[in-house]
């Protein structure tokens, strides 16, 4: 084992992030890490295809232009430069921590929510610190208070692991009473009702992210992308990678924000098919959080999730089992197809007859 002593401080403390266990091929219905259990456009493939026969000996365009016109146009932005491309949208909340929190400073964000903040924040030695959400998903006051030492606040919205949404109106009220930029995970936010785009061109401090994982069905590829005015951008691409983005990738991401008919044919199936998983997780005695993601988190009355996740995996299914400190634990479903979805609500439906 390497000497401790031979790493900063900060990183040999620290606990490493954890991601969502991933299946070895074969039949294992994966419904733990929120993935897109369609296929992606025929043009993003016919693109990565194109791509992998072209001049991959050279480098890539290193600000991923293509794909920064095709998202401006698709999302309705003033033009490219109000976006930054990264490898996934976690690359894109490293370099946000890395721009706008120093070493002692702080960093805000709502528990429970995305765990990797504190993971970045640990990696560059600063502190953070966070704010549980109230009953029913609400966030307290205390949320958007202003404090000279904090320097950045994360808000995943829709929230994970509750698929809940914070209004636009409020995280604008919110960013008014902030002096650090509030940055707005908005992963899921394809499938949510609202957004928060436009305010992004009315409030500076105000920083939205997304990614391809999600709903465009491109976890494989790896890109995300910021979108805030073009003088954050300006200073925040000072720290990305020289060519951070790669020639497939982007040709990739480029096809999929070309592919908006596709994109909302397959929210509008997924969506369907979360409201349905949710009434039936609910006929079966679960606590269902309403969730404009695209998973579900549930608890039942008997507090026996554990012994439910372990059930679903032995017979070849995954979800996450989420156990969160001083506020509870539960299961979150990722909407899968209707068969997966199926499958899965047949087997907890087995569990809880057989320990009835």
């Amino acid at each position: 084992m390497p000497d401790k002593t031979l790493f900063r401080p900060a990183l040999a403390k620290m606990q490493p992030y954890t991601p969502g266990e991933q299946a070895a091929p074969g039949k294992t219905i994966k419904l733990n890490t929120n993935e897109n259990p369609y296929p992606p456009p025929k043009a993003v493939v016919e693109a990565i295809q194109h791509a992998a026969t072209g001049a991959i000996n050279r480098y890539p365009d290193p600000v991923a232009t293509s794909f920064r016109r095709a998202a401006a146009n698709a999302l309705g932005l003033p033009g490219p430069e109000w976006i930054l491309a990264g490898n996934g949208s976690d690359e894109i909340l490293t370099m946000l921590v890395r721009g706008f929190v120093g070493e002692g400073q702080r960093l805000r964000l709502p528990y429970p929510s995305y765990i990797l903040y504190r993971t970045l924040a640990d990696i560059q030695g600063a502190d953070w610190e966070q704010v549980a959400f109230e009953d029913g998903w609400q966030l307290p006051a205390a949320f958007g208070k202003t404090e000279n030492d904090v320097r950045l606040v994360f808000l995943p919205n829709p929230n994970s692991p509750s698929g809940t949404v914070v209004p636009p109106a409020e995280i604008e009220q919110l960013a008014s009473t902030m002096t650090c930029p509030l940055v707005v995970d908005e992963a899921y936010a394809d499938f949510a009702e609202a957004n928060c785009l436009d305010l992004v061109q009315k409030h500076e401090n105000i920083l939205v992210t997304r990614t391809l994982s999600k709903s465009y069905g491109l976890a494989g590829i790896r890109f995300g992308f910021l979108v805030a005015q073009p003088q954050v951008i300006t200073e925040l691409a000072k720290i990305k990678d020289s060519y951070n983005c790669d020639m497939i990738s982007i040709a990739a991401a480029t096809a999929a924000m070309g592919s908006q008919e596709w994109l909302a044919e397959v929210v509008a199936k997924m969506n369907a098919t979360r409201s349905r998983l949710s009434e039936r997780l609910a006929t079966l005695g679960f606590n269902v959080t309403p969730s404009q993601a695209n998973f579900v988190w549930c608890q039942h009355p008997s507090g026996d999730h554990q012994g439910m996740y372990d059930f679903l995996k032995k017979n070849q299914i995954l979800v996450r089992y989420m156990k969160f400190p001083e506020w509870g634990d539960g299961l979150r479903i990722s909407v899968g197809t209707d068969d997966q979805i199926d499958a899965c609500l047949m087997m907890l439906e087995n569990y809880l007859k057989k320990n009835a």
